[in-house]
């Protein structure tokens, strides 16, 4: 039971952060899910899209299934993106940056 509220209560603060920026930048090109939640759980990507097709969000459900690359539908004036992340380099990187700055090779 608290695993399935917290799942909503995520869900529910992507779509508000989702709302929240899409309103300051004046609409949205393009939604990028990444990271380990963002690429691995469809379910979760399609809750948090519920109901932002006001937006132009919409999702095509087998290709989210699928996790493919592009999951929204040809329609949509949202392109909803699925893209693969190294998170664990990522947190290297930047711990590497603060401790050392200029220490790292920027091409790594």
């Amino acid at each position: 039971m608290r695993a399935a509220e917290a799942v909503a209560l995520f869900c529910y603060q992507a779509k508000k952060w989702i709302g929240s920026f899409a309103a300051a930048l004046g609409g949205l090109d393009t939604l990028v899910f990444a990271g380990g939640i963002g690429e691995n759980a469809p379910v979760v990507r399609a809750r948090i899209c519920e109901g932002l097709n006001f937006l132009g969000i919409e999702l095509n459900e087998s290709r989210n299934a699928k996790t493919a690359g592009v999951i929204s539908t040809n329609a949509g004036r949202v392109r909803v993106r699925v893209i693969r992340t190294d998170e664990e380099l990522m947190i290297a990187r930047s711990v590497c940056r603060i401790l050392a700055p200029g220490a790292v090779n920027k091409k790594d």
